[in-house]
């Protein structure tokens, strides 16, 4: 994976030792994994929660391979097979988490779920560097594109939304099609040195092309994403994961989200006219009564 893939930079990050998720991470780092076996582990950290209780035909349905390669990825972990790698995940797996949880219904659950993403989000935010690395980068780039398709759209709106009243030229990439590389090639003959992107599952393979597009053209790409398995990371110089909620017909993403917000106090700390901005903002606003009080 060529992307810095964990908030720390120079040693593991920071995890919360009772997340599911945190707990598949660590048993992951230090293996040099095939994209297959990337992909496996990618849907693994998605359904953390359940993977101990998966057999090995649902984890390759799930992760869309080969029950093979759910063999071939249990022995590159070290195992002898998919069981020895399920029996020693209920081994570690809290019950009594799971005890907590069984009353709930399923919409009680969903939130659990996002309030355990959110916990996790905190504590590998105990390391700040990765973050305010990202934030340097993203201030200095003048212009300063901000990518995010499909289910991710949103979060890229959402962000640049903000980062247009402290910087001085976001450009918002929430449409795909023919004119997106364009697009890039135009932000970079602006001066642009770093894009944002922000990549939920599931992953268009347009993402995947356009910041290969981007980097090629001399962009850094930060990216946020559901998990450091993403197909996104082999394409991304800085990858900051946040974990999506699974247990809903639709992925929810609040700890994107709010990661994407965290980046942008990061920006605003390099940017030193932020305050300016936003001071000068809110008196236009003030003068045109833009907002009911």
């Amino acid at each position: 994976m060529s992307a810095e893939t964990e908030f720390g930079e120079g040693g593991p990050a920071p995890t919360a030792a009772d997340s599911p998720a945190a707990r598949l991470q660590t048993l992951f780092e230090g293996h040099r994994l095939t994209p297959t076996q990337r992909r496996i582990a990618h849907s693994m950290v998605r359904r953390a929660a359940d993977v101990p209780f998966l057999s090995s035909v649902e984890l390759a349905e799930l992760a869309g391979v080969s029950q093979p390669s759910v063999t071939r990825f249990a022995v590159a972990l070290g195992f002898d097979g998919y069981p020895a790698l399920r029996r020693h995940l209920r081994e570690v797996a809290p019950a009594e988490q799971a005890a907590d949880t069984a009353s709930y219904n399923e919409y009680q659950q969903a939130v659990e779920a996002e309030i355990e993403n959110l916990r996790h989000l905190a504590e590998v935010l105990a390391d700040p560097r990765p973050v305010r690395r990202a934030g340097r980068l993203l201030a200095a780039s003048r212009p300063l594109p901000v990518l995010g398709l499909r289910a991710a759209a949103s979060q890229a709106y959402g962000f640049a939304y903000f980062a247009a009243k402290v910087h001085p030229d976001v450009r918002l990439l929430n449409e795909g099609g023919t004119m997106i590389h364009d697009r890039i090639d135009a932000a970079v003959r602006a001066g642009a040195s770093a894009l944002l992107c922000f990549a939920l599952p599931r992953h268009p393979r347009e993402v995947v092309d356009t910041l290969g597009y981007a980097r090629e053209a001399g962009l850094s790409v930060i990216t946020v994403a559901d998990s450091a398995f993403a197909p996104v990371a082999k394409v991304s110089d800085l990858l900051l994961p946040a974990a999506v909620g699974t247990g809903l017909a639709f992925d929810t993403a609040c700890a994107p989200m709010l990661l994407g917000r965290v980046l942008l106090e990061a920006m605003c700390d390099d940017l030193p006219d932020a305050q300016a901005r936003l001071e000068e903002f809110d008196a236009r606003a003030a003068s045109r009564g833009l907002f009911v009080e």
